[in-house]
């Protein structure tokens, strides 16, 4: 089982989005769980899962509740979710009180690692220990940059946490919401791939095509395969599954 953290120290840079197409892209050969980690619960909305988690948060760390339990299914019958709900917003609270606080995550997973083949983590954006947590059980990481002035101290940010864990994951990163008639964009596009090793050619354009995956519920492949989005998120995860070399499992 391969784990790839969609992670950004900055919000609103398009991280759910890329988490959810990564992982329906995925889905096309893998069996594949995505794990919304962002109190907000975008991921779990997208996918069109059920929210609740029985017993909380607080009792799956505790061990009170297994794992498989609070698995849900998504319309799509390769794709599964943990799914998050309000109570993730004092998860950060929560891993701190439990043994081994930055190894959760790892431990959490542990119990399905035979079910599925690649595990997508939506994590929540700033320095936290839910951030740690899913570091730590990375094996690779996953970072959206809006191509504007402070892209690259993000990188840098995102950069500094990888190296402080125990094992640190390669970084995969990707420029999002790229509007070509705005000339800093067009330049970020041309140069950024080039002037930093992390950084990939892979451009995901802002598009009304992505927009509408609130209302269509689904990743942008599912209902506009033929899109330049579409086309860019597929990319991205063929890019993500040679570097973590992700292989499906005999059934």
């Amino acid at each position: 089982m391969k784990v790839v953290a969609v992670y950004s120290t900055k919000g609103g840079v398009g991280k759910t989005t890329a988490a959810v197409n990564l992982a329906w892209e995925a889905s096309r050969d893998f069996r594949v769980l995505l794990w919304d980690l962002d109190a907000q619960g975008a991921s779990t909305y997208l996918l069109d899962a059920k929210p609740k988690v029985k017993g909380g948060i607080e009792a799956l760390v505790a061990g009170k509740t297994s794992t498989r339990s609070v698995i849900r299914s998504t319309p799509n019958r390769r794709l599964d979710v943990i799914a998050a709900d309000s109570g993730y917003r004092e998860l950060d609270l929560v891993f701190d009180a439990a043994k081994k606080s930055a190894e959760r995550i790892t431990r959490i997973l542990a119990p399905v690692a035979r079910d599925y083949d690649v595990v997508v983590l939506d994590c929540p954006p700033g320095e936290s220990l839910v951030a740690q947590n899913a570091l730590h059980a990375a094996d690779l990481v996953v970072v959206p940059l809006v191509p504007q002035p402070l892209a690259l101290r993000s990188l840098d940010q995102v950069r500094m946490i990888v190296a402080e864990a125990d094992r640190p994951a390669p970084v995969l990163a990707f420029l999002s919401m790229v509007d070509r008639r705005k000339s800093v964009h067009r330049d970020a596009v041309r140069d950024l791939h080039r002037q930093h090793a992390e950084v990939s050619n892979i451009v995901v354009p802002n598009s009304v095509v992505i927009e509408r995956m609130g209302t269509e519920r689904a990743a942008v492949s599912a209902y506009a395969p033929n899109t330049e989005a579409a086309r860019s998120f597929s990319e991205l995860w063929v890019r993500a599954a040679s570097m973590v070399k992700v292989k499906q499992r005999k059934r």
